[in-house]
């Protein structure tokens, strides 16, 4: 429930919000696609944690670039998936961690 209140809130600042600062931010995925896809798959609190981090990083201290989402752990193995039904990638990092890559071809 707090999880999907939280998810709300992401999408209304996405949809309302990041129209103002368009562009600013010095990460791809954005600060806010960055959170929401921690808040999507991770613990409240693993998303609170990395999101606050990447906010503190997403500044002119900070040279910015391509920083993908750690997923924590693989909850299941999904069977008989087509391209177009898999939202995210998972991309290996380290034992048991994933990098999360979103999956523009994604029709869900």
């Amino acid at each position: 429930m707090i999880k999907k209140f939280l998810l709300k809130l992401l999408w209304i600042y996405q949809k309302f919000f990041t129209l103002i600062g368009f562009g600013s931010c010095r990460y791809y995925p954005s600060c806010s696609e960055y959170a929401r896809i921690h808040f999507e798959n991770n613990s409240i609190s693993s998303a609170f944690y990395h999101t606050f981090t990447r906010i503190l990083r997403c500044n002119q201290l900070f040279d910015g670039g391509i920083e993908y989402p750690l997923l924590d752990k693989l909850s299941s193995k999904p069977s008989k998936l087509k391209v177009d039904t898999i939202k995210y990638w998972l991309v290996p990092n380290k034992k048991n961690r994933f990098y999360i890559i979103k999956n523009f071809s994604y029709k869900g």
